[in-house]
């Protein structure tokens, strides 16, 4: 029998190498020449491709301020799949953010609110990351659902609650880092994202 072909898992190796590349070089970018300073040109000539290449990734320049929800949901997906069946529901996906924010740190948290700082789209980026949040919930309270017994009442709403509890957590953490870059005492974000999800296990009642 022959081998099976390479070239699929090749092209798809290629395909992310280039996402990759275009988000290093417009951060790089960015930080250099400030948001409005840098074009699609730019970024696609220091990446080495074509503009034509950059749009097959990425259909503006603000989409590259977002975070990659896709390959962010793949590890929250990943990390909640292998958390204890009888595990508590908020605290396994509260355990699941917190591992995806060591990798993400720095393009979802810090590196998100950092892009946002001063540039002219803010409104546009600030409603499509509201938006990916909202299909974010919608995806991780499926995950939430399958994780809850067969019979268990309501069922599909105690999974929506756990979904939004969390990520709206996880948006505070955005919030504060963004306020606390603007009063000059930023610090990364990361650390801030289990603090959050402790507050939010005991209810908001603060800690003594």
């Amino acid at each position: 029998m022959a081998p099976e072909n390479p070239l699929p898992g090749l092209r798809e190796r290629k395909k992310e190498q280039t996402r990759r590349a275009l988000r290093a070089c417009a951060a790089a970018l960015f930080a250099e020449r400030g948001f409005a300073g840098t074009t699609v040109t730019d970024i696609a000539a220091a990446a080495n491709v074509s503009e034509r290449t950059f749009f097959r990734y990425f259909e503006s320049k603000e989409s590259l301020l977002l975070p990659d929800s896709a390959a962010l949901f793949a590890f929250v997906e990943a990390a909640l799949t292998v958390r204890p069946l009888d595990e508590d529901p908020l605290e396994a996906v509260c355990q699941a953010l917190t591992e995806a924010a060591v990798p993400f740190a720095q393009s979802t948290l810090t590196g998100l609110t950092h892009s946002l700082a001063g540039t002219e789209s803010q409104g546009l980026i600030r409603t499509r990351l509201t938006q990916a949040f909202a299909e974010f919930e919608d995806r991780l309270s499926l995950l939430v659902l399958r994780r809850l017994p067969d019979d268990m009442p309501d069922a599909d709403l105690y999974a929506m609650v756990v979904a939004c509890s969390a990520l709206s957590a996880a948006r505070a953490v955005l919030r504060t880092q963004r306020a606390r870059r603007e009063a000059g005492t930023a610090a990364d974000a990361a650390p801030l994202l289990p603090k959050a999800f402790a507050i939010l296990a005991r209810n908001g009642t603060p800690a003594l």
